[in-house]
């Protein structure tokens, strides 16, 4: 039960950064991001909910499963905490990008946020495999996020 309970919270508490910087989206997309000129490969906006919703489930599930190898394992705690500092600065990357309408700061935010996810998969991967898969998605769409955020910042 105990871990049931871990699990939940680790899936609600990454739910939850998404669900905090939606104010800053839902502000900014028909006053200002509406009107940038985008690239041809931009998405279509409804994408953007599901799929982090669905990256956000999967972060939480990988963060449990390094969770539950015990937070006073010098190993488990260096990688959590590497994790949580990637959360932050994917939290900071709505209010940067959308509340100060500021491509640029939200691609250095992004930058920082890609490398540091890079860091946090590599402290997972000898801890738990599947901790490490479960994040490769969200790589990939951060990296996608990066090259659509750099591609937003040069043509506006």
């Amino acid at each position: 039960m105990k871990d049931l309970i871990k699990l939940f919270c680790s899936i609600i508490g990454c739910e939850l950064v998404g669900i905090v910087g939606t104010p800053f989206t839902i502000a900014a997309i028909p006053a200002w991001y509406v009107n940038l000129n985008k690239p041809l490969f931009a998405p279509p906006n409804w994408v953007f909910g599901p799929a982090w919703i669905i990256l956000y489930f999967l972060m939480g599930v990988s963060f449990y499963l390094i969770l539950k190898l015990g937070w006073k394992k010098k190993k488990v705690k260096t990688a959590l905490k590497f994790f949580l500092a990637q959360l932050m600065l994917n939290f900071l990357w709505t209010p940067a990008f959308f509340g100060l309408r500021s491509p640029l700061l939200g691609l250095i935010t992004i930058i920082a946020m890609w490398i540091v996810i890079v860091v946090t998969m590599k402290k997972f991967y000898p801890l738990s495999k599947l901790a490490f898969y479960l994040l490769l998605p969200y790589l990939l769409w951060v990296t996608f996020a990066t090259l659509l955020n750099a591609a937003i910042l040069f043509l506006n």
